[in-house]
């Protein structure tokens, strides 16, 4: 593994052992010490490549937002009608709520501190307009609000319930929130 200055990824590799170490430990139990053994970089280079661990954090729970971002980008850029957009909806639940439990509980984290901390509540907004950004492709900003707020919740319940609910249900609830608002584009 190269060292110092020739080591171009060594911030990348910082960012994602922050991310590895929040989903295993939470934010609380998570230390510069910690992040620069996981990913493997002298303790030094913690405070040459950020200000702090308030900086590092902010800056790894952004890259997270923006891969759940491409995540919904993956599923909503293609539908070309409101049934589509259903069906897209339908399966980005099920992927997220199926998918990496480190994601699950890197949005779990996120939300807590934003609920905790005005700078973290700013990126969670960004995220979420971001994220309603691609449903308004396919529905009324005011159903995109709705619906993005079933996403979540939805993701939580399959994800966290010993039996999840199936396609079925998933389908029916989407459909009763988006059967008002604008007619199909």
């Amino acid at each position: 593994m190269a060292t110092g200055h020739t080591d171009p990824r060594r911030r990348e590799r910082i960012i994602t052992a922050t991310l590895d170490l929040i989903a295993e430990e939470g934010v609380a139990g998570v230390s510069h010490r910690k992040i620069a053994a996981r990913a493997g970089v002298p303790l030094g280079s913690m405070t040459y490549h950020f200000s702090g661990i308030e900086e590092l954090f902010r800056e790894a729970f952004t890259r997270f937002a923006d891969h759940i971002v491409a995540v919904f980008d993956a599923h909503l850029a293609s539908p070309g009608d409101r049934e589509q957009a259903r069906e897209a909806v339908t399966d980005l639940v099920h992927v997220l709520s199926e998918g990496s439990p480190r994601d699950l509980v890197l949005t779990q984290e996120l939300y807590t501190l934003a609920a905790r901390q005005p700078v973290y509540r700013q990126l969670t907004q960004e995220w979420m307009r971001r994220s309603r950004v691609h449903l308004e492709k396919h529905f009324d900003p005011d159903t995109a609000r709705q619906l993005d707020a079933l996403i979540e919740g939805l993701t939580l319940h399959r994800a966290l319930s010993p039996e999840p609910h199936d396609r079925a249900l998933t389908r029916e609830a989407i459909t009763r929130i988006t059967t008002t608002g604008e007619p199909d584009r």
